[in-house]
């Protein structure tokens, strides 16, 4: 018999080779019939796998990760099928499932595919999903590998099998197709309802611009028609409200060539977006005893050789700057936090002065890859709304749930309500990746699983995803349209200040090494503002948008009242701007619509004679007339209660 153990903590015994099939359908048939793979023992295998003696075991579904991502896995395998019947010859290299659906790179011979050709390879897998094949797994020698591959005449995969270990190679077949594939996939093609293939690119085959190119594409699937439709809808959204689109049309950033790859420009109106939400986190900070630093834009190679940043990010860093003196060499900031530790050492430190809470907005370098490169998302340059706090071993949690406060501030002020929070361990699998002992890890690591527990997190936990020099909580937040986006990460270390020598005097007068925690709730500047811009489509809280009010006079001849108004409003530090273009209102009030301003105050001549305006809100039409005073105590009430 063997013991298995579900989510829930209860446990069963079943005969000797059950697979995960098996218990599915021992608890429902509905449930069996939606199962796609399954977790056994934090290793995602084939729900047709027989199970191991004693397994801790989760049934992977559509709604799982792992579900979707082996589900697409076997997409792959499909669209290979097809392809291959479709296009006798064609020779396949590599087929992954990615973050939305999947691909393969393939070596097309004498065959071209262009977009035009997709409705027919969809409608090809579509026939053999129709099928319900059933993907088998077989384990298989080296040699029968090596002369399978030979006989298809396929290179690509006869290279990949060279760097395995007989006794580890395994192929799986569904009807007329084998592929090599370590796994897992569904049970049978008939779970795939719904195909779409997105777009053909060029790939080189191992990453290597110097090897054959490739052709690469890329598709996604679904069980149901129906979240197909769904998901293409929420595609063309994303389109609208792309932040590359919308930054442009809001005057809010641009990029050079001249300037560079990768290095953003923010223009008046994103500088200021900036420094509103820097604004509104530096009080913040400053109300929880935080103390501003700043440090310079580069620093010595060794400040980084000490960190351990230069050895674990040295080929992500821009290359060294090396100076008339010989020998010496400075590197583009990658990180803050060496310069924090080198603050925290200019003076003694007691333990009555713990904690210290370093904050500062302090623009980094980091030398992503030119693919890598996308809008604000992925840059190379830039600012992290950085703090670090020195504190005593006794003051680490107190501390942790403290930075968990102002994470939570911050969602809720910016309507970020659909998140969760990642707790990223070590991967036990490599622990060369990392920096110091595993006493050091697991101290850090028990502190922010029970400060998660005692602030009532929803959690998840992901091994392989922590620093290389501590334990981390990273905020995943989903926008308006449900995609995921990490965003604040706070971090407890008890390495960097081993390596830099870190003290303070405790109550015994003897020294102490104090610990460190890295936290930044926006993430970087750039990241953030992308995800603002697309979650509210351009359309930001009152209290951050640049111009809140657009004065529209009906004619020229009011053009001095107008103005008269605006005046009035930036006494009460309301941002807007005169429309004085010699256009009809009407087309102004539909300008400054699509321009996103929330609130239009018309003027005329009876405005004027009553010292009034009437006011239109974005969106909403007329809201009615309003003296002077009541607009600025309205429109300031209304960015008191996004505020509180």
């Amino acid at each position: 018999m063997i013991e298995v153990i579900l989510p829930d903590g209860s446990k069963r015994e079943f005969e000797n080779g059950t697979t995960a099939l098996d218990v599915a359908l021992s608890i429902s048939e509905g449930l069996a019939r939606n199962v796609l793979a399954a977790e056994v023992n934090g290793e995602v295998i084939d729900s047709m796998r027989p199970l191991p003696e004693k397994s801790n075991l989760k049934l992977l579904t559509w709604n799982d990760a792992g579900g979707k991502s082996t589900m697409w896995h076997s997409s792959a395998h499909l669209m290979a099928e097809a392809i291959e019947a479709l296009y006798p010859g064609t020779k396949l290299a590599i087929g992954p499932p990615i973050e939305n659906g999947f691909y393969y790179d393939i070596d097309l011979g004498g065959h071209h595919i262009t977009d035009e050709d997709l409705p027919k390879i969809e409608q090809k897998m579509k026939d053999l999903a129709s099928q319900k094949n059933d993907y088998i797994r077989q384990e298989i020698s080296k040699a029968d590998a090596i002369k399978y591959f030979t006989e298809k005449g396929d290179e690509y995969k006869l290279e990949l099998i060279d760097g395995l270990n007989d006794g580890d190679i395994t192929f799986y077949t569904q009807g007329n197709f084998t592929d090599l594939c370590r796994g897992p996939h569904i049970p049978n093609t008939g779970h795939i309802k719904a195909v779409k293939l997105m777009s053909i690119a060029g790939a080189y085959w191992r990453g290597d611009e110097k090897r054959q190119q490739l052709t690469r594409i890329y598709g996604i699937t679904f069980p149901k028609q129906k979240e197909l439709t769904e998901y293409l809808e929420m595609l063309e959204e994303a389109k609208k409200r792309d932040h590359r689109k919308l930054g442009k049309e809001l005057g809010l950033f641009t990029f050079s060539q001249k300037v560079g790859m990768g290095l953003p420009l923010w223009l008046p109106k994103g500088a200021q977006l900036r420094e509103r939400l820097e604004a509104f986190l530096k009080k913040v900070q400053r109300e929880a005893g935080y103390l501003p630093v700043i440090s310079p834009h580069i620093g010595h190679k060794d400040l980084y050789v000490t960190s351990g940043h230069y050895a674990k990010y040295g080929e992500d860093s821009f290359k060294p700057i090396s100076t008339p003196h010989e020998g010496e060499e400075f590197l583009l900031k990658p990180m803050n936090c060496p310069h924090h530790c080198e603050m925290y050492k200019s003076e003694p430190r007691s333990y009555k002065d713990l904690p210290i809470r370093f904050a500062e907005f302090g623009t980094v370098y980091r030398y992503e890859q030119s693919g890598e490169l996308h809008g604000l998302t992925r840059v190379r340059g830039f600012t992290q709304d950085d703090a670090h706090l020195f504190c005593t071993p006794e003051q680490v949690k107190d501390e942790f749930k403290n930075v968990i406060d102002i994470v939570l501030y911050i969602f809720k002020i910016l309507k970020f309500e659909n998140f969760k929070a990642q707790i990223s361990l070590r991967d036990p699998e490599n622990p060369d990746k990392y920096i110091g002992s595993d006493e050091n890890w697991e101290k850090a690591e028990r502190s922010i699983i029970e400060a998660a527990a005692e602030k009532g997190l929803d959690t998840v936990v992901e091994y392989g995803e922590a620093a290389f020099y501590g334990p981390k909580l990273d905020f995943m937040v989903r926008d308006a349209l449900n995609r995921e986006w990490q965003l604040g990460t706070i971090q407890v270390d008890y390495n960097l200040p081993e390596r830099f020598e870190l003290e303070y005097t405790g109550a015994d007068n003897e020294k102490h090494r104090p610990v460190m925690i890295h936290r930044a709730p926006f993430g970087s500047m750039e990241r953030f503002v992308a995800l603002l811009i697309e979650h509210c489509a351009g359309k930001f809280p009152l209290w951050l948008t640049s111009d809140q009010v657009a004065i529209l006079p009906v004619s020229e001849k009011y053009n001095d009242y107008a103005q008269k108004v605006l005046n009035y409003l930036n006494n009460y530090d309301i941002r807007g701007f005169v429309d004085k273009r010699n256009e009809k209102v009407g087309k102004k009030i539909r300008d400054n619509e699509v321009d996103k301003i929330p609130f239009m105050l018309i003027v005329g001549e009876k405005e004027e004679e009553k010292n009034e305006v009437s006011v239109r809100k974005q969106g909403d039409g007329d809201v009615g007339v309003m003296t002077l005073q009541e607009f600025a105590d309205y429109i300031n009430l209304e960015i008191d209660k996004e505020l509180n």
